[in-house]
């Protein structure tokens, strides 16, 4: 066998191993199948602390570019508007995803509000207090015309906080070292108001009464088992 045939066979030997470690690589157990069962209607209470579902405000509808993006993503989706004794209104968004791999990572509020037509108007960290410990959150205020929407939110890819987009892909890589697909969930929770500092404030204590308000077992799946 000539020098360059030697060559060319080592060369298709390397790929044709490449190719079978990386297929060897992949994950292939999911997080959520060794985890109870997570139904967000049942999870997430109607009424807890000073806060009630308002049945009177609509679902907020979305494109149905989104919704079809949102339904590959996501096994789970629940919307909700709460009200309080003063009249003070947050929406609540929660995406729950059984796999949180390269494709079906979660879709983060900077993207999906741009898409909506809205203008991201500053973006930020912070961090809001839980019973457990603090969740490190982004805080994002978006417009639409008259309509100015302070968000704070977080996302947790199996039992960690991941905010950014390289965040989620190092927590993706982790559990898959460990032949893992985690799974994941958004967190979103806004209001209309053109004061930010006051929305945030209200959005804190809104999290806390609820997060609060969760079973112990729900609560590490929605803030994570740390908030770094």
């Amino acid at each position: 066998m000539s020098g360059l045939r030697i060559k060319a066979f080592i060369a298709m030997c390397l790929m044709v191993a490449s190719a079978a470690a990386g297929h060897l690589w992949l994950p292939t157990q999911y997080m959520a199948d060794s985890r109870p069962k997570f139904e967000l209607e049942a999870v997430f209470p109607k009424q807890f602390a000073d806060w009630t579902v308002d049945e009177r405000m609509p679902v907020q509808l979305v494109s149905p570019v989104t919704q079809a993006l949102l339904s590959k993503i996501y096994n789970q989706t629940l919307s909700r508007t709460y009200v309080n004794s003063k009249q003070q209104r947050i929406m609540l968004s929660i995406a729950y995803g059984g796999d949180q791999s390269e494709g079906t990572r979660a879709h983060r509020p900077e993207v999906c509000y741009p898409a909506q037509g809205f203008e991201i108007l500053s973006s930020e960290f912070g961090s809001v207090k839980t019973p457990d410990h603090a969740v490190r959150v982004r805080r994002l205020v978006a417009k639409l015309g008259p309509r100015i929407e302070p968000i704070t939110y977080w996302v947790v890819v199996g039992d960690h906080i991941a905010l950014s987009g390289t965040e989620q892909k190092l927590q993706q890589m982790r559990y898959s070292i460990g032949g893992v697909i985690p799974d994941g969930m958004l967190v979103r929770v806004s209001n209309i108001d053109p004061d930010k500092a006051e929305a945030f404030a209200l959005q804190d204590a809104f999290v806390l009464d609820l997060t609060t308000a969760l079973r112990q077992d729900a609560r590490t799946r929605v803030v994570g088992i740390s908030g770094v």
